[in-house]
């Protein structure tokens, strides 16, 4: 009786530790999802759900590396989007900037990088066969021209400028230098309603985000304005 009585208390202490140390660990687990759904989200824009530029540069260089010579990097500014904040307010802005941001995630495809680099500027690193490019940036074009209905039922004309860098025809697949390129190609081509596509020349340019006047002779795809 006193051999059960002591084995009846040893397995009652353990189950008791065991269970006692069940709660911390609990409580961890939760705390941990709740870290990386915080990490999660401070990885995206709130507005847009696109990357924010941090996300995003560590994501396009993975792409880059994987794509080879099928990468493409699309610089994008909407174009008279403070005109539609003045006149419309700020909730038809940002109603603007969730159906461009849902326009180029649908565009890119799941395996791309897709980021909102502040403001109205977005950027994307994917993945388009030569053979296709010039049909897919056409595509994007035309998405990006759509009028965007907002939340009281208007509907808001919107365009964008384009700038297009191709690692196999610039000779680099260093991410800065793309971007920087594609800038400068976006502002070649600024208000034209045509994706610009950035030659040798515009990896030099020697200015910020590409704010230079525009050059004669690069190749562009899309509408005219």
């Amino acid at each position: 009786m006193a051999l059960y009585s002591t084995a009846s208390a040893r397995f009652g202490q353990r189950t008791l530790l065991l269970t006692t140390a069940a709660v911390p660990l609990t409580g961890w687990t939760v705390h941990v999802l709740a870290l990386h759904r915080r990490l999660a989200a401070a990885r995206r824009d709130p507005l847009t759900g696109l990357l924010r530029r941090d996300s995003f540069t560590v994501q396009a260089r993975q792409v880059l590396n994987r794509s080879g010579d099928d990468a493409v990097l699309v610089m994008v500014d909407l174009d008279h989007f403070k005109e539609i904040n003045d006149t419309l307010g700020h909730a038809a802005g940002d109603a603007v900037l969730a159906a461009t941001a849902a326009r180029l995630a649908a565009w890119a495809g799941k395996r791309a990088a897709v980021g909102r680099l502040g403001g109205d500027e977005f950027v994307i690193v994917a993945r388009a066969a030569p053979e296709r490019r010039e049909a897919r940036l056409a595509q994007l074009v035309r998405m990006l021209h759509m009028p965007v209905v907002v939340d009281d039922g208007r509907s808001v004309d919107v365009a964008a400028s384009i700038g297009v860098a191709v690692p196999e025809r610039l000779g680099t697949r260093d991410l800065s230098r793309l971007q920087r390129a594609a800038d400068a190609a976006l502002y070649d081509g600024k208000h034209t309603g045509r994706a610009v596509l950035a030659t040798a020349e515009h990896t030099s340019v020697p200015s910020i985000n590409g704010r230079r006047a525009g050059r004669p002779g690069t190749a562009a795809w899309g509408r005219a304005a």
